[in-house]
Formats: C-alpha cells, sequence, structure tokens
C-alpha cells in the first residue's frame, strides 16, 4: 500500500463482506478483521489480493520469549512494495533502482536548468539518460498504476505513472516532431510553465525529477516509519534468547522456547530476566525500567515476582517460571501496544474518507485542466504542463499517514514510559476527561498495612543505661515485645508489626510466644521474658499517659488503628499501624487539578480513613464507604451531570466503575478484572503516570490534527496553483514528497516526548507537604 486510496480500497473490499468489518494501518501494513466463522482468513486473504494486493495471516505462533515474530526486528520492505516482509533482497534491489535512477537523473536536472551548460545536441543527451528513468526507475510506479487499472482503482502511483508517462511523450513528440530537437537548441531556466508556445520545450527534468524525488522521498518515509515503530523492536529485544536451566540437578542452556512453567532458571549479574517467575533463592536488584519505566532499581528476594525483561544488576536469582511465551507480561505488553496501534482518530476516519475519492477526483481535475487550457487558446506544451502538475502535486499519502504514524510513535513512547493504550480511541478519550475518580486502597495508597508509628511515654526514656544497651531504645524494645506476641497472630495488623520489627532488628529471629491467648475484638497476650505483654485496644483512654493519649487521638484523626501495648499491668506504647500514602501521591493528584481535571476520591472505607487522605491530599469531594455498585453509579450520576469521567483503581471492586467510565485506568499489579476492564493500564508503580498519561494523549491528539491540517492545507494550495499553471511540475513531485516527509517527521517527535512536570509560570499549590505528627516516633 501507497497511499489513503490503497487502505481505503482494502478496507472497501472487505467490509462488503457480510458481518465483516476492517481496520486496516498504512504505517504498519497490517489489517485487523472482525468476521463471522462462516467468513475464513482464506477468503479475507482472497479478497486482498482480488483488490490488487498482497496479504498473509499476521498471527503466527509466539517466538521465544512470547513475542510474535511480527515483532521482532528485520528488514522492512519499502513503502509501497506491495507487501511486507520483502527481504534484504528488494531491499537492495529497492537500493540499486534508486541509486542508478539518481546518476541518469542528475546530469539531466543540471544540464535543463542550468543554460550556460546547455552545449549543441544536449537535449538528446538529456532524452537518452531520461528514456531509462521513464521506463525503468519509474516501474513501480507503472507496475501498480496497470495493477490497480486492472482492478479498477486509482491510488498515488497512478497519479505518478501519468505524470512520468505524460511528461515522456509530450518531450518525444517536441524532440521528434515539434522542433525540441534542432542543433543549438537552448532552453531557458523558469520554474513557472510557459503559456505560450514561442519557445521550443522539453520536460525531461520532470521526467526524471518526479520518479527520483518520489522515491527518495518514499525511501526516507520508510525509514522513519521504522522509527516511529521502534517501541515494538525495542519490546522484542528486551526477550532473552537462552536460558540456564536447572533440571535434575544439572544446569544446562537451553532455548527460551523449551522453558515451561515450573522449570527452575538462574539469572546471574547483568543477564535478562527470562520470563516471569517468583524467586526461590538469592537477592538482588532487579532494572525494570526498560520494561515498566520504573525509574529505579526494585529488590527482590525468595518469594518476590519477577518479570521477563527485567535485568539482574545484583546477585545470583534462581527463579521458578510462573509464565511462558504469550502469558508473560511482556507478551502482553507487546500485544497491547499492537493493538493500540491499529485504531483511527475520528478525525483520520474523515481523511480516509476524502482519501478514497482523491485519487479518482484529482484525474478528473487534471482531465478539465488540459480541457480548460486548450479551449481558451493556450499552447498545448503549457496546457499539458499544468494537467501533469495537478497529476504530480496531489499527495494523499500525507493523508493516510497522518494518524497511524503518530500513533505508533506515541504508543511506543508511551509503553517506555509504563503507559499502555488500548487504542486510539481511549487516546480520544484520555486527552477530554475533566474528572478523575481515585480508588484510595492500592491507588493512592500502597495498599499494604504497615506501621506508621510507635509512640511511647517520656519517662520511659529515663530508663537505665545497662537496659538500653541490651534491647536499644524503649521504642525498638517495646516493638520487638510486641511482635513476639502478634506471631501467633494472623491479623493484618499483627502481620505488620511484626514485618516492621523484623525490618528494625538486628537480623536474629524472633522467640516464639509462650502462652499465647487471643480475644476475639480485643486483642492478644502471651509471656515473653518471664512477663506477660499484651496487644490490645485502647479502651477508655483516662487511665494512659498523656503522651499515649495524644497518639490514639492522633492515629483515629488520620484514620489510622491504634493497638496498645502492656507489659504486666503497665502501658507501655501505643502503635499505630495503616495503609500508606504512596510517596508520589500527592504530586501526582495536584498535577492533575494543574491540567484542569477534577479529582474526586471514592473508597469502600471508613469515613475517618478516606477523609484523612483526602485532606492530606487536598481532595474536598470524598465519597467514603462505596460499595462497587455505589462506585458505578456515582460514575452515572458524574455522567449525568455532563462529566466526562476517568476511573482509577486496581481491585475487584473497582471493575464495574472501570468498565462504566468514559475511561478506565488500572494501576499497576492490579486484579486481571481492573485490568480486563481499563482501556489505560499503568505499568509502572508510580502515580505520576496517570498526569503523564493525560499530557501524552493530549500531545498526541494535537499532533494527528496538526498533521491533517497539513495533509489537507497542502492539496488545498498546491492543486489550485498546479491548475492555474503557477507550478512546475518538478517542484510539485520535491513538494508531494516533502509533505510526506513533514507529517512523518512531526510524528517522529512524539519518540522524545519529554514526560517532564508541568508547572505554571508564576502558579503555587498554597499547600506544602509537612511531616504529621504521629508519623514521627515520640
Amino acid at each position: 500500500m501507497t497511499c489513503a486510496a490503497c487502505v481505503g480500497r482494502v478496507e472497501r473490499k472487505l467490509g462488503r463482506l457480510e458481518g465483516v468489518s476492517a481496520t486496516v494501518n498504512l504505517a504498519t501494513g497490517r489489517a485487523r478483521v472482525s468476521h463471522p466463522a462462516s467468513v475464513s482468513v482464506t477468503d479475507l486473504v482472497g479478497v486482498v489480493e482480488a483488490a490488487g494486493y498482497r496479504a498473509r495471516p499476521a498471527e503466527p505462533p509466539a517466538g521465544p520469549g512470547g513475542l510474535p515474530d511480527t515483532a521482532r526486528p528485520g528488514p522492512s520492505p519499502e513503502p509501497g512494495d506491495g507487501q511486507q516482509g520483502s527481504g534484504e533482497a528488494d531491499e537492495r534491489h529497492e537500493r540499486d533502482r534508486l541509486l542508478i535512477t539518481t546518476l541518469l537523473a542528475v546530469p539531466v536536472l543540471a544540464l535543463s536548468m542550468v543554460p550556460a551548460w546547455q552545449f549543441r545536441n544536449w537535449q538528446w543527451l538529456c532524452f537518452v539518460l531520461a528514456a531509462p528513468v521513464a521506463v525503468w526507475g519509474a516501474w513501480p510506479f507503472h507496475q501498480r498504476a496497470l495493477r490497480g487499472l486492472r482492478h479498477a482503482t486509482a491510488t498515488m502511483d497512478t497519479l505518478v505513472s501519468l505524470g512520468v508517462a505524460a511528461s515522456f511523450v509530450w518531450s518525444s513528440y517536441a524532440l521528434f516532431l515539434g522542433g525540441a530537437g534542432v542543433p543549438g537548441m537552448t532552453m531557458p531556466l523558469t520554474l513557472l510553465p510557459s503559456a505560450s508556445g514561442e519557445a521550443a520545450h522539453v520536460y525531461l527534468e520532470v521526467v526524471v525529477g518526479v520518479p527520483l524525488f518520489v522515491l527518495v522521498g518514499r525511501r526516507l518515509e520508510a525509514r522513519a516509519r521504522r522509527g516511529t515503530g521502534a517501541a515494538l523492536r525495542s519490546l522484542a529485544e528486551l526477550a532473552a534468547k537462552d536460558v540456564a536451566v536447572r533440571r535434575g540437578g544439572v544446569e544446562r542452556r537451553v532455548p527460551v522456547a523449551d522453558l515451561a512453567v515450573g522449570d527452575v532458571f538462574l539469572v546471574r549479574p547483568g543477564e535478562r530476566v527470562a520470563t516471569d517467575g517468583t524467586v526461590v533463592e538469592g537477592g538482588s536488584a532487579l532494572d525494570l525500567s526498560l520494561v515498566t519505566g520504573e525509574s529505579h532499581p526494585v529488590e527482590v528476594g525468595p518469594g518476590s515476582p519477577v518479570i521477563g525483561g527485567a535485568v539482574n544488576s545484583g546477585g545470583l536469582l534462581e527463579v521458578r517460571a510462573d509464565a511462558v511465551g504469550s502469558d508473560t507480561q511482556l507478551a502482553r505488553i507487546t500485544r497491547l501496544v499492537e493493538d493500540a496501534q491499529t485504531g483511527k482518530a475520528a478525525v483520520q476516519r474523515l481523511a480516509d474518507s476524502v482519501a478514497a475519492v482523491f485519487v479518482p477526483a484529482v484525474m478528473s481535475v487534471s482531465v478539465t485542466v488540459l480541457g480548460f487550457w486548450l479551449g481558451a487558446g493556450a499552447d498545448p506544451q503549457a496546457a499539458i504542463t499544468a494537467a501533469v502538475a495537478v497529476l504530480v502535486a496531489a499527495c494523499p499519502c500525507a493523508l493516510g499517514l497522518a494518524t497511524p504514524t503518530a500513533l505508533l510513535a506515541a504508543t511506543g513512547r508511551g509503553a517506555r514510559l509504563g503507559i499502555l493504550v488500548s487504542g486510539v480511541q481511549a487516546l480520544e478519550r484520555l486527552r477530554n476527561i475533566d474528572t478523575v475518580v481515585l480508588d484510595k486502597t492500592g491507588t493512592l495508597t500502597t495498599g499494604r498495612m504497615s506501621v506508621i508509628a510507635v509512640t511511647v511515654p517520656a519517662d520511659a526514656e529515663k530508663d537505665t543505661d545497662a537496659e538500653k544497651d541490651a534491647d536499644g531504645d524503649a521504642a525498638a524494645e517495646v516493638l520487638r515485645l510486641a511482635a513476639v506476641v502478634e506471631q501467633g497472630s494472623d491479623h493484618p495488623l499483627a502481620r505488620a508489626i511484626v514485618t516492621h520489627a523484623r525490618g528494625q532488628g538486628d537480623g536474629h529471629p524472633l522467640p516464639q510466644p509462650v502462652r499465647f491467648a487471643a480475644v476475639p475484638g480485643l486483642g492478644v497476650s502471651a509471656l515473653v521474658d518471664g512477663e506477660e505483654v499484651a496487644v490490645t485496644r485502647p479502651g477508655e483512654l483516662s487511665g494512659l499517659p498523656g503522651d499515649l493519649r495524644a497518639a490514639v487521638r492522633a492515629a483515629e484523626t488520620a484514620g489510622h488503628t491504634a493497638v496498645l501495648v502492656r507489659v504486666g499491668d503497665t502501658p507501655r506504647a501505643v502503635i499505630s499501624v495503616g495503609d500508606t500514602l504512596r510517596s508520589d501521591a500527592y504530586r501526582a493528584v495536584e498535577h492533575l487539578r494543574r491540567l484542569g481535571l477534577r479529582t474526586v476520591l471514592a473508597s469502600g472505607d471508613r469515613e475517618a480513613t478516606v477523609r484523612a487522605i483526602a485532606g492530606q491530599l487536598g481532595i474536598t469531594e470524598v465519597h467514603a464507604g462505596a460499595l462497587p455498585e455505589d462506585k458505578a453509579a456515582l460514575v452515572a450520576t458524574l455522567q449525568g451531570h455532563g462529566s466526562r469521567v476517568a476511573v482509577v483503581g486496581d481491585g475487584v471492586n473497582d471493575a464495574a466503575a472501570l468498565a462504566a467510565a468514559d475511561l478506565g485506568i488500572a494501576m499497576a499489579g492490579g486484579t486481571d478484572a481492573a485490568i480486563g476492564a481499563a482501556d489505560v493500564t499503568l505499568v509502572r508503580e508510580d502515580m505520576q503516570a496517570i498526569p503523564d498519561a493525560v499530557r501524552l494523549a493530549r500531545h498526541t491528539l494535537a499532533t494527528i490534527r496538526a498533521n491533517l491540517v497539513w495533509a489537507f492545507g497542502y492539496n488545498l494550495v498546491t492543486l489550485p496553483l498546479a491548475a492555474i499553471g503557477w507550478l512546475n511540475p518538478m517542484v510539485a513531485a520535491a513538494a508531494m514528497s516533502a509533505s510526506s516527509l513533514l507529517v512523518v517527521g512531526n510524528s517522529l517527535r512524539l519518540r522524545t516526548w519529554n514526560a517532564s512536570r508541568p508547572h505554571r509560570p508564576g502558579h503555587h499549590s498554597g499547600r506544602a507537604r509537612t511531616t504529621t505528627p504521629w508519623e514521627t516516633t515520640a
């Protein structure tokens, strides 16, 4: 395919089959087809071939590492050679054609455009050099034009072929029969066609210039288009080729394709993780920047999940394979990127409708211009020149490339930043949202209970130096005592206290509790080091020291859970446990506000907890105690008031709201239900990805619109100029190639789009992030 007219023709032919709908992408040369079982893939391929093109199924078995073979790097065809995978031989053939055409065309252009160099019989030398270009150099255009003629269709190649043929036939007539072949003939340099026939004129520079400029333009365009699709190739390169597997106690290297679920494989420092799995033994830091966009290495150890494609930055890891082939996260990311690159923006569908009648309309205009000029008494030379200029200046290529090249570059850049968008429709909705509904647990917070603060009475610091030397400070000691008791419980609060104590300890295991007892709804107790230790609800506050009473009230205000630790009958500490706010949550919410978006917090948690989180983030609209159906109803209410709503969530309870919203955004690590219902998936553990996604969508849609404005504007300007004889056909050919290059070049800017944080000059949020009293240890 070479232009939007080709795209329209393939889509129309496929769409005529009953129950079939198709979306064709010019930049990738791929078609996504929905069809009933009664229409086979062979039938679809036959329809495409009957339309004058070639096709093959693009869904081969997954290659090594779970990536489709089509995503792997390899030779790309020249645009317009009618097929994919042309191979190195065809690539070399096209390169040779361009080189020889250039060698033949440059002397013709120089002699035709510099009168001082026009020696006696120069025109005949130009004719000898131009003839091979007109026939062999332009043969790909003639070939595809003839193929289209057999199928009663016309494309960009038809326009180029007719322009070259008309210029060559007229030049041949002028040389042999029109007096231009006389010795000593000179031709003045002019960028505008002559309206009179007083001076003999040949258009051999047009004969060689049009194929040369179009071939050069398409080659540059092909290289640029391969650049816009670099994301898929870079994802393919992340897949390991082989892996060291330990089977039966023996280590050996095998291809990744031979890896099976349950196999234990080794990842040495500097190697890539072969596939998704769980660390069995060893510890290290993994670099996930190329997979999820995480900027910092992630520490992993036994029991930690790992992602295929991550780079091991530290020690030796033994990993058990949990998913292989197309089930890995890297393969799913690749499929999401591929799927996103097949869609069309609403404005692109308008462009495709125009392109469907563009080439026949241009041919009609060219014939009309020829007839008008001849009817007005103009010289046939000038009439033919104007008609040829109309043919050559027209550029439906830019119309077809405006959206897919921008989408290729944007989805690739998004994948590198950990933002996966399901398609251009999701991009359009993401650009237009005005309200963001945020879940709390797992979205704004880490989703994991942890110890926020340990408060001990001030006089506890007056213990003897011997006690301090033996057990550390009072807070650390009381935390250790509480953790020993909580080892006997499986409550989330208990697990948080035990985990925190182990992280703060000296590496020695905690002793087992003696005479452990649990009272439902109250707490637990046990003997530790011969003393009765109880971890319970605070109960009546009047009997507690002032420091501990203040700590309990502060925890309740913040929406955290406070537990009291008693040793014997003495209150020794208050431990505040809660779900902690993500470190980047405030910054992300503030950036959403700066983007002009209304933020709403909806959570199933209790009122005090939700309002405490909202207060820290500056969110004023809060909905607490919201069940899944309540969240979906909230979305419907907001939509009923004219809001365009995006929902951000990660759990099963968010799936209904994600599906009901105008746009669903699933956080990294979310459940399959949430990810399946979402339009955008954020694979990096960073709240800042949400405003980054909005900004990327806005920038992408602005680029697509700019491309289409240029594509339409170019044709609206150049075609009238060509029709009135103000555009030389050779200049028109150069302008036509430049038009496509400008569109692709504009799209390429998205590859380097900067996800830097938005800032308004002179703007201040008016709030500073402060540390609240209960976030420190007394």
